[in-house]
């Protein structure tokens, strides 16, 4: 930490994420910023919905499609895994055959 910011550190403690000292376009005046966390939660993200699509045996170019966006052959169930925004992107909804 450099020394300017050791007397902010002490100030802030742990909230204290970053201190900035700028010069004003004059050359006459030096300002100092801090940025400080004010709040913390988690986030409670959702898992993403996997659904099966089918697509034809010959359909190798739609294949390669999905297999590019990330799904992947499901050769149990005979169908191409994905999450549900992957195949709605890809405009797949009426294929889907599991939600």
């Amino acid at each position: 930490m450099q020394p300017g910011a050791v007397k902010l550190a002490r100030r802030y403690g742990e909230q204290l994420v970053c201190v900035r000292h700028r010069i004003d376009p004059t050359g006459t005046t030096r300002v100092t910023t801090v940025e400080l966390v004010v709040d913390q939660a988690p986030i409670n993200a959702k898992p993403e919905q996997i659904v099966g699509v089918r697509i034809g045996y010959r359909e190798g170019q739609l294949q390669a499609l999905v297999r590019a966006a990330g799904a992947t052959w499901d050769k149990q169930a005979g169908v191409w895994r994905m999450p549900l925004k992957v195949a709605r992107r890809l405009q797949l909804r009426e294929r889907i055959t599991e939600k």
